[in-house]
């Protein structure tokens, strides 16, 4: 070119295109686009998704996502989160690492949430310091290669299951922190974790590691160590002494494992840069002191809840006072201070600081301690549950608190009235447990100014008075309330409530009165209703069906009245529904969606009909309970399709006919009352299949139901934070919120309630009172785990059934008032946990067992039975002429069966002398004499023939 300045600009123009502006290398750019076109899925727009669209910008360092060294523009940081979506999991997503290569100059890579599920190939980034790889699906540590520089390797929240290339990381010498938790890794941490002497972080938390000793993994060679949080594993046996050696700890997270023995006092005594010790949730026992840190503490965080009791914590005296000041202090379930009264830490009294306090389940004596609250305004949390706490808690205008949203006292015996200004003075509250003490008057109005009330539990208490309308008309994000056992009235919800966050709503045993109230509908959330044991009167109202998130209705002994109304069949997951106790009449609704029923309880009240067909389609019922009703017709043999069904409750009907033979494909019974009916027929012998009493650990199908809530407060909640995100461990199963099923069953004469736990192991067959006949077969001596059998009054025939000796758990045993004859079989004195026992108006003859047990019972349980002696019975066998032994049964007495064989016996006898004579009257030799005979005893009627 002519013009020196043209060719300038030409040179200036050729410089630009080629580099981008200043901007990234060429190679470094359409690397990056072959990374986006690897990364991206179809139809979502991430970061990635403007990388090369706009042709005006060819400086990839302007990219999102990417950062470049000033000086050299080559690519330092990659931030590639989020690209793959989590869930639908892509199937064997699969990165190729030779994608990185061009990147010589890259030091931070993050694939954080990606989706992958590995790296074809090897990681070769020689000056990579940061390698992000969490949340993610790695069933493998990858090829890590030559990352001679690498700091930093996150790989928490994957699928690793293995160890292997775990080699490959300890050659890493600069590795400063390693993160590997949540994931699936098992068995023993390999020694060669102990070379990596540079490393300041080490998390392992949230795996299935379960060396039988801390000191197995090589930890106590990491000198520099800083935080080591080996929370959530399966660690056993004691702290090892080594780790008082790691002098740099500023965290240690042992909590959530086996761990067992005393707390060693070398170990934290030497330990006086720690900031954080968590070693909650172990079985430690023994003594442990405040004395054993130093008069140099930094501690700001302690976490001691023990899952036993067996440990001793005493927080007297110590030799140091935290500065700076402690902000979390658990020290739930352990036996505090018991040399000095089981008094509150006396070096809270000088604390202010405190965010976090949890002093629960400690056995502490002494009157509440409202200073915490004065002393600590911004106090987050505090647990003082389970406790021996009196006095009134007294939260005067001094007690203000903005920050407070957890406050838990319940299980004391805290008395006086609710704080007028209780709602003022806390406002932030999303929980609040004041159940089970002795607290009296209402609920005081100034609730309604809580706001943010999620979890709210009066039970248990003396409360009176209505609700006020300040509090349903303000707690508008209340989802649990929980005012059961006190002694309120008045309607249940006003019609002007606004309660609109509530899902449960438990005001049982109350003096709740009036009909129901539509205020119930301004709660269209609302998953549990139980009402039962108040004064509620009139008709289930037609709207309840409006309530579509129903899952658990309960009204039972109230005055309710009329048929179950029609809307029932708009509730479509109903799980539990009582509805005993009251004066309802006709029947089940037809229509009414079963599909979820698990518990049926509707005993007591005026049904007709038979036993409802709609019923058959609830495949998942585990308790039918319709006694006490006027049910007619037959026991339907439709139940056996039941196959969940483990409480079969239809006594008190007037139902007949037979029981059904198909009952026996009934696997799971545990009790079975088919008591005071009209059933007749004879008993199955296959009864014996229901396998009632066959024990079987706790499972989904009793105790709380499905519906149970794990309600937390989430740590945004709190304004506290650290690094490490602390799990506060506030995550409570809140069991108040859930339906415990409880079932009724005659046992020992008297009827008892059964619930919970003792569930799975209480069981019974009650069909006293009907018209059952025929012998009692011997199968029913099978049901070797079952506590009670009545078959007392109906017509039962023949003996007792020896095999009734197989019947080791039977506590209660009651035959009768039926026809049974024959002896009670001595082989029932092995019946070990038998107290009741009754055989009272039978047939039964002989000796009375007189051995173990049944020397405890008494005359009434063999009345009415003249043919049974013994020395209970004040008759002595001998004058029966019958002395059984213990090797022979002795024979009934029967008039008309002795009158038989006599004359069975003089016949033969005759018949056999006239036969004989006949023979002799036709011998010519004798005939002489037999006429002589003949003569001399006129007995012409010996010889027909010859006559």
């Amino acid at each position: 070119m002519d013009n020196p300045c043209m060719f300038c600009l030409w040179i200036l123009f050729s410089f630009v295109l080629l580099h981008g502006s200043g901007g990234c290398e060429e190679e470094e750019r359409s690397a990056l686009l072959r990374l986006r076109d690897a990364l991206n899925y179809p139809n979502r727009t991430t970061a990635l998704s403007s990388w090369g669209d706009d042709e005006e910008e060819m400086n990839c360092c302007k990219w999102e996502s990417v950062k470049c060294d000033q000086s050299n523009h080559h690519v330092t940081q990659l931030s590639l989160e989020y690209i793959r979506p989590d869930f639908p999991v892509p199937d064997h997503f699969f990165l190729n690492a030779s994608l990185f290569l061009p990147f010589r100059e890259l030091q931070n890579l993050s694939l954080h949430s990606n989706s992958i599920r590995g790296f074809h190939g090897v990681l070769n980034l020689s000056k990579l310091q940061v390698l992000d790889l969490s949340i993610n699906w790695f069933d493998e540590i990858p090829r890590l290669g030559l990352l001679r520089s690498l700091r930093i390797l996150n790989m928490e929240v994957n699928s690793i299951n293995t160890w292997s290339h775990f080699e490959e990381i300890t050659s890493l010498k600069d590795l400063e922190l390693l993160n590997l938790a949540y994931n699936y890794l098992s068995g023993k941490i390999p020694h060669s974790l102990g070379s990596l002497t540079s490393l300041k972080f080490l998390s392992f938390e949230h795996n299935h590691l379960i060396n039988g000793s801390l000191t197995d993994g090589g930890f106590c060679k990491l000198k520099k160590l800083e935080e080591l949080d080996l929370e959530l594993n399966r660690f056993q046996g004691r702290i090892p002494l080594c780790l008082g050696n790691l002098t740099s700890l500023r965290v240690l997270i042992l909590k959530s494992n086996n761990l067992t023995g005393p707390l060693p006092s070398t170990v934290f005594s030497t330990l006086s840069s720690l900031k954080h010790l968590s070693l909650s949730f172990n079985y430690f026992e023994g003594s442990f002191s405040f004395n054993l840190f130093g008069e140099n503490s930094k501690l700001e965080i302690f976490e001691l809840d023990n899952f036993n009791s067996n440990l001793i914590v005493d927080t007297e005296n110590p030799p140091w006072m935290p500065q700076p000041q402690i902000k979390i202090f658990r020290l739930s379930n352990c036996k505090l201070n018991q040399h000095t009264g089981n008094l509150l830490p006396s070096f809270l009294l000088k604390q202010r600081e405190l965010r976090i306090l949890n002093l629960s389940h400690t056995g502490m004596r002494e009157i509440f301690p409202t200073w915490l609250l004065i002393n600590n305004s911004n106090m987050e949390f505090l647990s003082l549950a389970s406790n021996f706490l009196t006095g009134p808690f007294d939260c005067n205008h001094q007690a203000k608190n903005e920050y407070l949203v957890w406050l838990d006292v319940s299980m004391n015996q805290i008395q006086g009235v609710l704080p007028h200004s209780i709602g003022v003075s806390f406002p932030s509250l999303t929980l609040l447990n004041m159940s089970m003490n002795a607290i009296q008057g209402g609920i005081p109005p100034s609730m309604g100014e809580l706001t943010q009330l999620y979890q709210l539990d009066l039970s248990n208490n003396n409360l009176s008075g209505e609700l006020p309308e300040e509090f349903v008309q303000g707690c508008i994000k209340l989802e649990i309330l929980t005012l059961a056992n006190n002694n309120l009235q008045g309607q249940v919800l006003p019609t002007n409530s606004n309660l609109s966050s509530l899902q449960y709503l438990r005001l049982e045993n109350n003096h709740f009165s009036g009909e129901l109230s539509r205020g119930l509908l301004n709660s269209m959330s609302l998953r549990l209703l139980d009402l039962s044991n108040n004064s509620i009167t009139g008709k289930i109202p037609d709207w309840i069906g409006y309530l579509p998130q129903l899952k658990s209705i309960v009204l039972s002994n109230n005055f309710l009245q009329g048929p179950i109304p029609m809307s029932f069949c708009k509730v479509k997951e109903l799980g539990f529904l009582d509805l005993s106790r009251n004066k309802l009449t006709q029947t089940i609704p037809a229509c009414l969606d079963v599909s979820s029923l698990r518990y049926l309880h509707l005993h007591g009240n005026e049904l007709i009909g038979s036993v409802p067909k709609v019923l058959s389609g609830a495949s998942s019922l585990v308790t039918l309970d319709m006694r006490d009703n006027n049910l007619s017709g037959r026991v339907p043999s439709w139940i056996s399709s039941l196959s969940s069904l483990r409480f079969i409750l239809l006594g008190g009907n007037q139902l007949e006919g037979s029981i059904p033979s198909q009952f026996c494909d009934l696997r799971n019974i545990s009790m079975l009352d088919i008591s005071s009916n009209n059933l007749s027929s004879f008993l199955p012998s296959c009864l014996h299949k229901v396998l009632a009493g066959s024990k079987r650990a706790l499972d989904a199908t009793l105790g709380p139901h499905v519906y149970q809530q794990i309600y937390y407060i989430p740590l945004s909640t709190y304004s506290y934070e650290t690094r490490l995100q602390i799990d506060l461990y506030l995550a409570s199963i809140y069991r108040a919120s859930d339906e415990e099923e409880e079932v009724e069953f005659v046992t020992k004469s008297r009827s008892e309630s059964y619930k919970g736990n003792i569930l799975n192991y209480m069981s019974g067959i009650d069909l006293s009172f009907n018209n059952l006949i025929g012998s009692i077969p011997q199968e029913i001596g099978y049901l070797s785990n079952i506590h009670t059998l009545n078959l007392s009054h109906n017509h039962f025939t023949g003996s007792i059934p020896t095999t009734f000796s197989n019947l080791k758990q039977i506590e209660c045993l009651d035959l009768s008032h039926n026809r049974l004859n024959g002896q009670i079989p001595q082989e029932l004195i092995e019946l070990n946990f038998l107290s009741i026992f009754y055989v009272a108006f039978n047939n039964l003859s002989g000796r009375i067992p007189d051995k173990k047990q049944f020397l405890t019972f008494e005359n009434i349980s063999y009345e009415g039975n003249p043919l049974l002696c013994g020395q209970l019975l004040g008759k002595s066998c001998t004058s029966y002429n019958i002395e059984p032994s213990s090797e022979s049964i002795i024979e009934e007495t029967d008039p008309f069966k002795d009158t038989f064989v006599w004359s069975f016996i003089a016949s033969y006898i005759v018949a056999f002398i006239a036969s004989v004579i006949g023979f002799l009257c036709c011998s010519n030799h004798l005939e002489r004499l037999l006429r002589y005979v003949q003569a001399k005893c006129n007995c012409s009627f010996l010889f027909p023939v010859c006559v």
